[in-house]
């Protein structure tokens, strides 16, 4: 697939963006939401977006609603409080937005692959969950992605509230109370499934095994870049 080098984009008329590549956690000024990798940025101004937002379709249709289609929106429609059906966080800015069902994904959430590998095993995209998420031990809605062996389920909600919100402290011009707050507020998901499943061994071992190498695919895609060349940045904040 080309990748433009350039481009002029509608809300941001004035300059060219350019394509680059990040490891560090940006702000996305169309979804309003963290991204990493790929990016397209003003190189006179403090703008950035992500190569999805960027290069948008106008119209897209999901495997996960064969009835939708998706128009894409600069803003969310209508004066109330829009969510994201996928990762269940609010819509501030870019959007696709399904006219007659009323569904809204983010440009990076609808841009989830269904398939991820994270070189051992292979993670499935779900609309829902049939059994515990490995996170939060619930089974509440929006997506998640699921080993093969269906043993291991994470919400992409979890993802976010795991790794995102620390790097929006770390990298986002937050105050430093907070970074500290958040630093020693997130646990690795190795601790996290140890408590979630109360005994060490057996089948939480293998589910921390599966663990390490899938919320790395995973955060990299929920941000923008489904590679798991990403993993390496984000191994350092699982370990902590």
């Amino acid at each position: 697939m080309k990748i433009d080098k350039e481009i002029y984009h509608p809300i941001h008329p004035k300059h060219k963006l350019k394509i680059e590549y990040t490891e560090i956690p940006f702000y996305c000024d169309g979804c309003k939401e963290a991204g990493i990798g790929l990016k397209y940025k003003c190189q006179q101004c403090e703008f950035d977006l992500h190569k999805s937002c960027a290069v948008a379709p106008t119209y897209i249709n999901h495997p996960f609603y064969n009835k939708c289609e998706f128009q894409f929106l600069y803003s969310p429609p209508g004066a109330f409080r829009r969510v994201c059906d996928a990762c269940r966080k609010d819509v501030s800015g870019f959007v696709y937005h399904c006219r007659r069902c009323g569904f809204d994904l983010h440009p990076c959430c609808a841009n989830l692959p269904q398939v991820l590998d994270d070189g051992t095993h292979n993670l499935y995209l779900c609309l829902r969950l049939t059994s515990a998420c490995h996170r939060c031990g619930g089974k509440g809605p929006g997506w998640s992605y699921r080993s093969e062996c269906k043993t291991y389920n994470l919400h992409v909600s979890c993802v976010k509230e795991l790794l995102v919100e620390s790097w929006q402290a770390m990298y986002l011009n937050v105050d430093k109370n907070k970074v500290r707050e958040m630093q020693t507020r997130i646990p690795s998901l190795k601790g996290t499934l140890q408590n979630h499943h109360g005994k060490k061994g057996g089948k939480v071992g293998k589910c921390c095994q599966i663990a390490g190498g899938a919320v790395r695919v995973i955060i990299s895609a929920i941000l923008g870049d489904p590679t798991a060349l990403i993993g390496a940045a984000v191994a350092g904040f699982m370990s902590k």
